[in-house]
């Protein structure tokens, strides 16, 4: 093997190799460092280079390995880490310049459960402030670009999480959701996600000083992006291992029973009203197809409303976020975030009140509907966003620009409102005027059934292909 080429490597292909001894971590991760140093500049996507600590670890692991220590599952895995989440004696600064000096007293449970299973920490992602938009940018570290070109926006909130592992920075990128944000960059990059269904991953963060409000709580979830679906499969069990700080964490395993006779997928191309636009249907037909090639049985029909869930969902999260968090981004927030919240307000009118409560509660209805409905069809293929990914900065451009980043994603958020998981993978490159440009799929599975998702992904992977090797070709 080329040793220059050891950072094009899947998490899965890498691990292999280490666990083997056929590859040191000290090699994978320097690997990856150099290509951290090579394409970051441009792309500043990782925000704080741990390179000199990720060495020092990775030579730790070689050595232990060389005394007879079992290696861990990610053996040597080059990771990155979201600074919205704590990493011991770094800043948690959330994009947000008030907040840059806020060090991490102690590892959040995804960063200690990657580093137990044997991963190396080579550098922290950017985040828009307060993890708050769909785009990437902050006055504290600046904007993230997309590997794919300037013209698309790197998605957000986890965008430099999407950014760096397409562009190759690192074989896993940790990220987190509450309306969408691990699927937004992967959807902008071409990458592929999971996010969990509500208590899969324990989550918390030990430089809180207050908890979050109970809708935070119930539709933020922390995951990973990658390359490939392969690489969910090798990760994600050690991302859930059990953590006693979160008290809602349910310790079930990753793989679970084994469905009897073929997989029936719902499947539905219902834009609400928005425009479909043809390339994001011919990337549902292709995924449609490349499920039925596999042995799904696939029925296109409409799940419970999904419109009115996702509405109803992120007006009473604005509601919570009105109450508990404005405070705060109006002291803290730039200009441009407060402005964008501001259409945030409008575009999902606050519930108050009394009614704020009735729609946490009305919460409950959806997810036994859709409960209802994936006894029959454990899986469902929806698209993600009607419309290619969008610009940088088009949520800063009024109501219209936040109705387009945001207002059409019901598929997104209704997800976290619901507590379900739901995958997210690449199944066409369009060939749009500005260049090529990544279109990816939802599927939506049964609550705590995140594998089911991920082998859906897979089964559309295998058809069109993973999208890195065509990135890095453009990026060569």
């Amino acid at each position: 093997m080329n040793r220059d080429d050891i950072w094009r490597l899947s998490a899965t292909n890498l691990s292999t190799l280490t666990r083997a001894g056929d590859l040191t971590a000290e090699e994978a991760v320097g690997a990856s460092i150099a290509r951290m140093q090579a394409v970051n500049p441009a792309l500043n996507a990782v925000v704080e280079d741990l390179s000199v600590e990720a060495q020092s670890r990775a030579r730790a692991l070689d050595k232990a390995r060389a005394a007879g220590a079992a290696p861990g599952p990610l053996q040597g895995v080059p990771v990155t880490i979201k600074i919205n989440v704590d990493q011991r004696g770094h800043a948690t600064s959330n994009g947000v310049v008030a907040l840059k000096d806020l060090i991490a007293p102690a590892d959040a449970p995804v960063v200690a459960n990657l580093e137990q299973a044997g991963a190396v920490v080579i550098g922290r992602t950017n985040t828009p402030e307060f993890s708050f938009r769909a785009d990437t940018d902050n006055p504290l570290h600046g904007r993230t670009h997309n590997p794919w070109g300037k013209h698309i926006s790197p998605g957000g909130s986890s965008g430099g999480a999407g950014s760096a592992v397409m562009a190759g920075i690192g074989a896993l990128a940790h990220g987190n959701d509450i309306g969408g944000s691990l699927r937004f960059p992967a959807a902008a990059n071409g990458a592929v996600t999971v996010k969990p269904g509500l208590g899969r991953v324990p989550a918390w963060n030990p430089s809180q000083t207050a908890e979050r409000g109970m809708l935070a709580q119930s539709m933020s979830v922390q995951g990973l992006i990658t390359r490939s679906a392969a690489d969910l499969h090798l990760a994600m069990p050690a991302m859930i291992t059990p953590d006693i700080r979160d008290p809602f964490h349910v310790p079930l395993p990753w793989r679970g029973a084994a469905p009897e006779g073929p997989i029936k997928v719902a499947f539905t191309r219902n834009s609400f009203g928005y425009e479909l636009h043809p390339e994001v249907e011919m990337a549902l037909e292709t995924a449609r197809d490349a499920l039925i090639d596999a042995g799904y049985v696939v029925e296109e029909i409409e799940p419970p409303n999904v419109f009115e869930a996702g509405r109803i969902g992120y007006r009473a999260l604005m509601g919570e976020v009105y109450a508990m968090m404005k405070q705060d981004v109006d002291a803290a927030g730039s200009d441009t975030v407060r402005q964008i919240f501001e259409v945030y307000f409008q575009e999902f009118p606050p519930f108050a009140g009394t009614e704020l409560l009735q729609m946490m509660a009305k919460r409950t209805h959806y997810a036994r509907e859709w409960a209802l409905f994936l006894q029959d069809y454990p899986l469902v293929l929806t698209p993600f966003l009607p419309q290619p990914f969008f610009k940088p900065d088009r949520d800063t451009e009024g109501a219209a620009g936040v109705h387009e980043v945001l207002g059409c994603a019901v598929y997104s958020y209704a997800m976290n409102f619901l507590g379900l998981p739901a995958g997210s993978v690449p199944a066409r490159l369009a060939p749009l005027a500005t260049g090529p440009q990544p279109i990816n799929v939802q599927i939506v599975a049964r609550r705590w059934r995140e594998d089911m998702a991920v082998d859906a992904c897979a089964a559309i992977e295998q058809r069109v292909g993973r999208f890195s090797p065509h990135l890095w070709d453009m990026m060569t």
